[in-house]
């Protein structure tokens, strides 16, 4: 007997414009999923008799009655197949897509689209299913990459466009209008560093003169060396390493900045927040094995005299083995530098972030994604990201402050301070397999266990080479683009074997497969 497959009609209309009449753009997709879910009755499909049609809401978001009713239901085992005459009826955003995608297949659920030959109950679905999220990561990283020359147009002409306005000015058109009141405070920050010779003294001063910041808070010796170091403030506009005449005037005069450069510079006892100190650990106060022990920084030498650093846990300083985790020493370079890698891994992949980023306007979520490809974290930015890293003989968990991280990539996207004093009670876990091995040099030696490989030229070449062939086939490539031996080769990459294709957009590809042997294989 044919088992019965229970499919639900999803039907979306992004206006109003039309729903008044007897038959409208809602009942002609449903009539086409109809007769669609008949022609399929032979392999045990039956739809439902509830009806989820939005008509009036865009697809740019999820927040839909109709549609949370579809997922509701989904959850609650009641369909097997969500049909749709279009993929853009779900939704027209990525990330939603992606999650909606997640709910299907936590559930069991697939989605067919009938225009469009999408149908994730096959294999072959499932696969271009992986395609499509990876065309629209590339679409989107395109216009990022728009948006991103367009800043730098605006940049070249003096506009200033990222961020809070910097003390002394407020935003306005485009560009920065001097506020009087506030441009005082910082010709006198300016003058008085002079006077000093000292940013710590400055501080002192500012804070004994009752002196604040626009939000009325103390300010930080931080605070003042991104004031004193701003070029802002003599009329630049500046970006990373780039430098343009801005459209607004200076506050302070370009002698009288120069002079305070060189005052900063001639100054040996101005320290940044990194630290020379040979007792420094990155993890102290952060680091715990398997029964909640504290793992202490701690140092030795051997007979050569070279110093290696350890975490130590204190059950076994105190001598309580019975309280002791599973690992009880460990050397501090080996822990920290995966912690390292993994909070560098999950910043540079704009996928990580992107989620966490909901809150903010598309233009902002798109400075601080494309900010992450040149991101640089110090140990003081590592040590605000991480709340706890806790290590067992068999994996290492890390707890990220989730808040504080976004408001980091921010913050370093608009080039503003760095917060240190917010609390955070939300985090995000990362856990990784490990191996510790002994050595005979020095003890015990971390190694990351198995773990997917993705390969970004890989998996971008393999989508180049689809989407030149979309723009091929619809005739849009340019003259130039037309006499590239490089995108016809890359353009044979659409004969690889579905397989071959499945592995390397899941990071599964042999350690061996470069370009060139994809290019070989595309040939078979």
């Amino acid at each position: 007997m044919i088992k019965k497959i229970r499919c639900a009609i999803y039907t979306r209309k992004s206006s109003e414009e039309g729903l008044e009449q007897d038959f409208n753009s809602l009942d002609a997709q449903r009539e086409a999923c109809e007769s669609y879910i008949n022609s399929q009755k032979h392999e045990g499909w039956i739809l439902v008799n509830k009806q989820y049609n939005d008509g009036g809401f865009s697809g740019g978001t999820i927040d839909r009655p109709a549609f949370k009713e579809l997922l509701e239901d989904i959850k609650m085992d009641k369909i097997d197949i969500v049909v749709v005459y279009k993929v853009d009826r779900l939704t027209r955003s990525l990330m939603d897509f992606a999650k909606i995608v997640n709910i299907f297949d936590k559930h069991a659920t697939s989605f067919v689209s009938i225009t469009q030959q999408f149908n994730t109950t096959t294999s072959m679905g499932r696969l271009t299913l992986n395609m499509l999220l990876s065309f629209a990561q590339f679409e989107r990283e395109v216009t990022s990459e728009r948006l991103r020359d367009k800043f730098a147009a605006s940049r070249k002409k003096g506009m200033f466009l990222h961020g809070t306005a910097p003390l002394g000015y407020k935003k306005e058109n485009g560009t920065l209008v001097e506020v009087p009141e506030q441009a005082q405070i910082v010709r006198l920050i300016f003058n008085k560093y002079l006077e000093l010779g000292s940013s710590i003294k400055l501080q002192k001063y500012l804070e004994e003169n009752n002196i604040k910041t626009v939000n009325g808070k103390i300010f930080s010796v931080g605070h003042i060396s991104k004031i004193l170091n701003n070029k802002v403030y003599i009329g630049k506009i500046t970006y990373k390493n780039e430098e343009y005449e801005g459209l607004h005037n200076g506050i302070i005069e370009p002698d009288l900045f120069e002079r305070v450069q060189q005052g900063i510079k001639n100054n040996k006892g101005e320290r940044k927040y990194a630290t020379n100190n040979n007792q420094y650990a990155l993890l102290s106060s952060k680091l715990f094995d398997d029964k909640g022990n504290y793992m202490s920084p701690t140092y030795s030498y051997n007979r050569h005299k070279k110093r290696y650093r350890y975490y130590v846990s204190q059950a076994n300083i105190k001598h309580k083995r019975d309280l002791a985790g599973s690992v009880n020493k460990i050397p501090g370079d080996e822990i920290e530098n995966i912690v390292k890698q993994e909070i560098a891994a999950l910043i540079s992949d704009k996928t990580n972030i992107q989620p966490y980023l909901n809150n903010y306007t598309l233009e902002v979520q798109n400075t601080i994604l494309s900010s992450l490809e040149n991101l640089k974290l110090n140990d003081q930015i590592i040590r605000l990201i991480v709340h706890k890293v806790i290590i067992s003989k068999d994996n290492i968990e890390l707890e990220l402050n989730k808040n504080i991280t976004i408001k980091i990539l921010e913050n370093l996207a608009y080039n503003k301070e760095i917060p240190i004093n917010i609390q955070d009670t939300e985090f995000i876990i990362i856990k990784k397999d490990i191996k510790i091995v002994s050595t005979p040099s020095h003890g015990n030696k971390l190694i990351i266990g198995d773990e997917v490989k993705y390969n970004s030229t890989l998996i971008n070449a393999i989508i180049k080479g689809f989407y030149y062939y979309k723009l091929w086939k619809e005739e849009k490539l340019s003259p130039e683009q037309k006499k590239s031996t490089y995108i016809y080769r890359l353009m044979n990459l659409r004969f690889l074997p579905p397989n071959i294709v499945e592995d390397v957009l899941n990071g599964r590809q042999a350690a061996e497969i470069t370009v060139k042997k994809l290019y070989e294989f595309a040939k078979l």
